[in-house]
């Protein structure tokens, strides 16, 4: 039987990323995905900080937000030496 954690490694062998939307799995070329603006970026991982905030309640939020602050900075610094 093929786990979650399978398909998830299958399609990571594959240059792809799983990202879970509203309890389904989407399949995205991860050069595709990072190849967007940042704010579709961190959409698409449900990482927004808008959503990020919208679990204020969870401690897990403080890391989630992090990660986008890091995600933003990353991707605008690679967008300004691509100019």
């Amino acid at each position: 039987m093929k786990t979650i954690k399978d398909e998830i490694l299958n399609e990571k062998a594959k240059g792809n990323v799983v990202i879970n939307c509203n309890g389904e799995l989407q399949v995205h070329d991860i050069e595709k995905l990072v190849n967007q603006p940042v704010g579709g970026l961190l959409y698409d991982l449900n990482r927004d900080e808008a959503t990020i905030l919208t679990w204020i309640d969870d401690p897990k939020w403080i890391n989630d937000y992090a990660c986008a602050m890091v995600i933003r900075y990353l991707m605008n610094k690679l967008n300004y030496k691509n100019v």
